[in-house]
């Protein structure tokens, strides 16, 4: 009986293949784009990988990690413990070298040591000879301040990984630092935006995007394509309070937009501009912001 029940779901399976065979054009025959995620992650708090993975994964790209520390929680509560995974990296890239690993794209965060930057950016140059796309988004601090726990030190760890990117994402404060200029209270003007774009750029980055700025009176997200070699400026309006996290998921949205529905660099900003803003709303009621926005709530907003 249980072979004919066998023989029975082999005909049947071979049935449906010869009546719904995949079309050239299948979803399941195209090739599948790859992003390894370099980061921290948090013990408890929706930041870093925990950010990023739920959004890539809803928009259909495979994300694997690699992480640069386990952290008790997010940086902000003021009181935390990590262990730093350096020797674990270490170790790491040569396996993956040996076994012939290769990914279509690497997103940067967080660094905590002198040598984890080191291997990192030697091992993002490596990849980006065989045609990786590399995204720095070089986390360090937000509201004119570095973060909890961050130095010196990790602006100049930062500076060196913008050096290897195809697109560098620092939010205004970052941006200050990684410039070596002071952040303004009062706002910058447009020829100061373009100025600050510009700096990233000579550190060796290929195109750049600075968030959280107050240009000319407005809230905008500026940016410049080295594709088109062309600044853009894109307006939004401010939510009051502050959610941790949410430029994790404004890198997940835009590098999902670019790597999986191949939007322009200005297009794929407004569309992660629109998503952070709408989760941002949808979550301004929440006591918790150190926490970061609960994604997997808000996955309908993508």
């Amino acid at each position: 009986m249980a072979l004919q029940r066998y023989a029975f779901f082999v005909k049947t399976l071979y049935f449906r293949a010869k009546i719904w065979p995949l079309a050239e054009n299948s979803v399941f025959l195209q090739p599948v784009k790859q992003i390894l995620l370099i980061n921290d992650i948090a013990g408890y708090g929706k930041v870093g990988m925990a950010a990023m993975l739920p959004v890539l994964s809803y928009m259909g790209i495979p994300a694997f990690c690699l992480p640069t520390a386990l952290v008790s929680n997010t940086l902000n509560y003021g009181e935390f413990t990590q262990m730093d995974t350096t020797d674990y990296m270490r170790r790491t890239f040569p396996i993956w070298q040996h076994l012939g690993f290769h990914f279509d794209a690497i997103c940067t965060g967080l660094m905590f040591s002198r040598e984890q930057a080191q291997l990192v950016e030697a091992y993002c140059r490596e990849q980006a000879a065989q045609g990786c796309h590399i995204f720095v988004d070089p986390v360090m601090g937000d509201g004119g301040e570095l973060y909890n726990g961050i130095d010196q030190r990790q602006v100049e760890l930062m500076r060196r990984m913008v050096g290897v990117a195809h697109l560098a994402k620092p939010n205004y404060t970052e941006a200050c630092f990684l410039s070596g200029v002071p952040c303004s209270k009062n706002g910058i003007t447009t020829d100061v935006a373009r100025r600050l774009l510009d700096s990233i750029l000579m550190l060796g980055a290929h195109s750049a995007i600075i968030t959280s700025c107050v240009i000319d009176g407005k809230n905008q997200v500026c940016g410049y394509d080295g594709d088109t070699r062309e600044y853009f400026f894109h307006e939004y309006e401010e939510i009051p309070g502050q959610f941790h996290g949410t430029g994790d998921i404004f890198s997940a949205v835009l590098i999902g937009s670019l790597m999986g529905e191949e939007k322009s660099l200005p297009d794929a900003t407004r569309r992660a501009m629109d998503v952070v803003s709408r989760m941002i709303d949808r979550n301004r009621d929440v006591e918790d912001h150190n926490c970061g926005i609960f994604i997997e709530r808000c996955l309908d907003l993508l």
